[in-house]
């Protein structure tokens, strides 16, 4: 088996405090655990992709655009990653194994290279940690699901801001996509 971890959205605009769309002390919370399992992963060598999600203000084109403020705006400090992620994805710049990539909708293998990134390294299990559990987190499980990979969700390492969202997200990941919970 070839792991890696995907750290999904985890910025500002989707985790602080005065974020555009945050899911707030529950995503905050959750800081501790991505930051171990990143620096976990990558002092093991394995690959560590950060897919964040990225927008343009009032792109009549997208459909996030009728249903949420602007949010992860580029070159914005809404999208930035939040807190001691952002100083340990810098301190990773000449890791060819830590991969950052732009996003555009809630799966981060929707319109993305994602799934060639992974056949290329030949990697078939993949732990998820982010937000939101039942947005981003749950809609990249799905697609990984139909691709056929194997799925960890740390939950410790996952919220979001919907209440009831997390639980029903975490009994989905095992009882329909046949993932893990740990």
């Amino acid at each position: 088996m070839n792991e890696a971890l995907v750290i999904i959205d985890y910025t500002n605009d989707f985790v602080a405090t005065n974020g555009a769309l945050t899911a707030g002390r529950p995503a905050q919370a959750i800081e501790d655990a991505i930051e171990q399992l990143a620096e976990q992963y990558a002092r093991a060598g394995k690959f560590v992709f950060l897919p964040t999600d990225v927008h343009t203000p009032n792109d009549p084109f997208h459909p996030e655009t009728k249903l949420f403020p602007p949010h992860n705006v580029r070159d914005t400090w809404g999208r930035e990653l939040y807190g001691q992620l952002e100083p340990w994805y810098r301190s990773q710049a000449d890791n060819d194994k830590v991969i950052q990539f732009d996003k555009t909708r809630y799966s981060s293998f929707a319109g993305t290279p994602f799934d060639l990134l992974l056949r290329e390294r030949k990697i078939d299990h993949l732990h998820l940690v982010g937000v939101c559990t039942d947005i981003c987190v749950l809609h990249t499980a799905v697609d990984a699901y139909n691709l056929n990979y194997d799925l960890t969700i740390h939950q410790d390492a996952v919220a979001t801001f919907k209440p009831g969202g997390q639980e029903w997200a975490l009994d989905h990941f095992k009882t329909v996509l046949g993932a893990s919970v740990v």
